[in-house]
């Protein structure tokens, strides 16, 4: 009976699975016409992905993070999530509490 993969090995096989899934994804964009890249784009934009409603934008720090004014999700583009580890902790929970409810 084969043994739980190491955190390395899970690290190693979440990679290569993005990795596809990646390239699966790169491939459909590709076949996509201009058009209707371009409609969904204008679609999509500022809303969230999880309930589609409006995004609404603050900037913190340089950090753009955007939270649905409906499902309360909070998101990240490319790159944010790296500038926000890099905050201390007290950052990040002052980065929280322009959210919190009160």
């Amino acid at each position: 009976m084969p043994g739980k993969p190491s955190e390395s090995e899970e690290e190693y096989m979440a990679k290569m699975e993005y990795e596809r899934l990646k390239k699966i994804e790169e491939e459909k964009h590709k076949k996509l016409a201009g058009e209707e890249k371009k409609r969904l784009e204008e679609l999509h934009f500022m809303r969230c992905p999880k309930c589609g409603m409006e995004l609404i934008a603050i900037d913190y720090k340089g950090i753009e993070v955007d939270k649905c004014s409906e499902c309360e999700g909070i998101w990240l583009d490319a790159g944010e999530l790296e500038a926000v580890s890099k905050l201390e902790k007290s950052g990040i929970d002052k980065l929280f509490s322009v959210f919190s409810r009160e």
